[in-house]
């Protein structure tokens, strides 16, 4: 079957790619830098397309002859990279969903004049209706995205998960820093909110397996097998790096400032930190819990997770904290 994976640089895509060739796809990996997509790549035996989704470059010759197409495209690091740091402006508090809506509609239109048969797309989990709170933008701009595609290719999947544990992962990276920085964990209202981290091998092999999944055009929600606090999370994080951190709640939230503190403290971009940290306003857990079970997969612990994480993290950088 021929793949085309777009963001295949990044965190998910330079891990989707051989494991879709491990099953004998042919992948065709899609970025707008063909010099990132090879330093990401290494020596994988794919063929590697020069496209732009936000201004419609490429996407044409990139989809020709696709049957099944990973959507892994997100505007937030993007923008953090050509912008610098967030200025705060009303100009940037648009910017990432606008340009979204851009890449997404351009990119489904593409598709489906290509043929394509499946899209699928990687999102994020929504608090529940009933929690009574406000859909972050960031949230809201990954539910838009997932719709467009929907219902412009008829046997799409999506997935949407919370937190995913790996190396590169920034939520993951943001935790971890955090715990190496900060000798007592002061942390704001939100460490009491739940999620489901879900171990990075375990979402590749979710993702690997929707290209050929007989399932109909869906949503899934993803998780792993633990429901963990934020603060919960930091602890185990802390005691699996063997790091003492007492934990001090604030008892407030105070987003803006809150994530800015832990974007400076993490050595993060505001950018990024601050719209992942509005969307914890309330508990982001999985609507359902057969997913791994539809799919096949087997899923691993949140310690083993993190071991798995740290140790991969280890191998091209030291931790200070261990």
């Amino acid at each position: 079957m021929r793949i085309l994976v777009t963001g295949a640089s990044g965190f998910v895509g330079s891990l989707l790619v051989p494991r879709l060739r491990q099953d004998g796809h042919a992948v065709r990996a899609l970025g707008r830098d063909l010099e990132r997509l090879r330093a990401a790549l290494g020596q994988e035996d794919v063929e590697l397309v020069r496209a732009d989704a936000h201004t419609d470059y490429g996407l044409e010759q990139a989809l020709e002859g696709v049957e099944v197409a990973y959507y892994l495209i997100h505007s937030m690091e993007r923008i953090a990279i050509e912008r610098g740091a967030a200025t705060g402006s009303p100009e940037d508090d648009r910017a990432f969903p606008e340009r979204e809506r851009v890449a997404v509609e351009n990119f489904a239109t593409a598709a489906t004049r290509a043929g394509v048969r499946r899209v699928v797309y990687l999102g994020g989990l929504m608090p529940r209706r009933d929690a009574g709170t406000t859909v972050s933008r960031h949230l809201a701009s990954r539910a838009h995205v997932e719709q467009v595609l929907l219902d412009a290719v008829p046997d799409s999947l999506a997935l949407r998960a919370s937190i995913v544990i790996g190396a590169r992962s920034r939520s993951f990276r943001l935790l971890v820093h955090l715990v190496e920085r900060m000798p007592v964990l002061t942390l704001p209202a939100w460490q009491s909110l739940r999620t489901q981290p879900i171990d990075a091998r375990d979402m590749i092999e979710m993702l690997a397996a929707c290209a050929t999944a007989q399932l109909p055009r869906r949503s899934l929600d993803v998780g792993g097998p633990e429901v963990l606090a934020y603060g919960e999370m930091l602890e185990r994080i802390a005691e699996l790096m063997l790091v003492n951190r007492p934990a001090l709640n604030l008892g407030v939230n105070l987003t803006g400032v809150t994530a800015r503190v832990a974007a400076a403290i993490a050595g993060e971009d505001p950018e990024l930190v601050v719209p992942l940290m509005e969307g914890l306003q309330a508990d982001l857990l999985p609507a359902e819990h057969h997913a791994a079970e539809l799919l096949g997969v087997r899923l691993h612990s949140f310690d083993s997770a993190v071991e798995h994480a740290l140790a991969e993290w280890e191998r091209s950088e030291p931790l200070a904290a261990r």
